[in-house]
């Protein structure tokens, strides 16, 4: 699902040329949870950012679901991407001042489905949050805003997640409800690639990947 192949990110910075990612290579199958950890600024945000086509390469090629993501231009990139891909990271961005299920629906406005209402109540009722819906996210305690995002990760119905740190800022009892749904969603046929310092993951994940500096 996810083939990751010699791919290096460099920067420039004060002349010198610093590398995010120097010649990686990951391959995620479909319907496996890989997590990824390693200490900081060993590149695991950048690796996430470049496999959902958010950050171009700087070299390597990155194919999701059979697409070279970087061979497409940048609009059918992002179509690809709303329709294959959801995000989850660990400060939400919500939308401050819309409601829970308008939060949800958000993704609708890039990939609209004429059954994008009816899911988003699916998904309230799923992440217990249909007595949230018309509450903004400042009434929310941080478990329900990760609960939110993750229902709205998942309105188009994507084949992969990319996670990033999403129990980081949760309680021991929610960082496991979260882990949990990451894991079915694994269950029914998805992919997840999670970048993470939280050593519980290694207990949902089929695999654990340990970058370097």
């Amino acid at each position: 699902m996810i083939e990751i192949q010699q791919v290096t990110k460099s920067y420039a910075s004060r002349g010198n040329k610093v590398a995010a990612l120097e010649d990686v290579s990951l391959r995620v199958n479909a319907g496996e949870f890989v997590a990824v950890q390693g200490p900081s600024g060993s590149g695991k945000t950048t690796l996430l950012l470049v496999a959902g086509g958010l950050l171009a390469p700087t070299s390597g090629t990155v194919v999701v679901n059979g697409q070279n993501l970087y061979a497409l231009s940048p609009d059918n990139r992002a179509r690809f991407r709303g329709a294959t891909i959801g995000f989850v990271f660990q400060q939400f961005h919500l939308v401050p001042y819309l409601s829970v299920a308008h939060n949800i629906l958000v993704p609708s406005i890039a990939v609209p489905a004429n059954d994008a209402q009816e899911r988003a109540r699916a998904l309230m009722d799923h992440f217990q949050l249909t007595d949230r819906a018309r509450h903004v996210p400042s009434e929310l305690s941080t478990g329900e805003r990760q609960r939110v995002a993750l229902a709205r990760a998942l309105l188009n119905d994507p084949k992969v997640l990319l996670a990033d740190e999403p129990t980081g800022n949760l309680d021991g009892e929610n960082a496991e409800i979260v882990l949990g749904y990451l894991s079915e969603f694994t269950e029914n046929g998805g992919t997840v690639l999670l970048v993470t310092h939280d050593a519980r993951a290694t207990r949902y994940a089929h695999r654990t990947v340990c970058m370097r500096l």
